[in-house]
């Protein structure tokens, strides 16, 4: 795992199982774990996650915001492929070099009923549907994820 998807997963963690009201705090919790993050690094990687500050009846905390971190992840997920392809029954998706392994995964939760899964290697996604017909609806659903996070 790299140093970013440890830490995030480090982040993801804390947020879920402690009350976290500032970025200094998350910070010294990392460095116990032997993880160094600057408040820039927090930054982007609550921007990345979707983390979002609310206000609780015990004052300020960090928490994850699952719609909001859809949407950025989405957001770089469509600018991660390059092109999609098929035959009669597989979809092929090239991506950007070292990017195929994270849009699997992406559209892997999506958990569409017409993808029974991915497999992604350095910049290939092998995208499995569920039937041959469901090919153009898988497509459609991609170009639309695409187009859509551009915006």
């Amino acid at each position: 795992m790299s140093a970013k998807a440890n830490r995030q997963s480090l982040i993801k963690d804390l947020l879920n199982t402690k009350v976290i009201g500032s970025q200094e705090e998350l910070a010294r919790l990392l460095l116990k774990k032997e993880v160094s993050a600057t408040q820039a690094t927090l930054s982007r990687d609550f921007a990345e996650l979707g983390v979002v500050r609310t206000i609780t009846e015990n004052g300020i905390r960090y928490i994850l915001n699952s719609d909001e971190a859809g949407k950025q992840i989405g957001k770089l997920v469509s600018y991660e492929i390059i092109s999609i392809e098929s035959n009669e029954q597989l979809i092929v998706l090239r991506t950007l070099a070292g990017r195929a392994q994270g849009v699997a995964h992406y559209i892997d939760r999506l958990n569409k009923q017409e993808i029974l899964g991915t497999v992604g290697g350095d910049d290939t996604v092998l995208v499995v549907p569920d039937r041959a017909k469901n090919i153009p609806t898988v497509i459609r659903m991609i170009k639309n994820m695409i187009t859509k996070t551009h915006y």
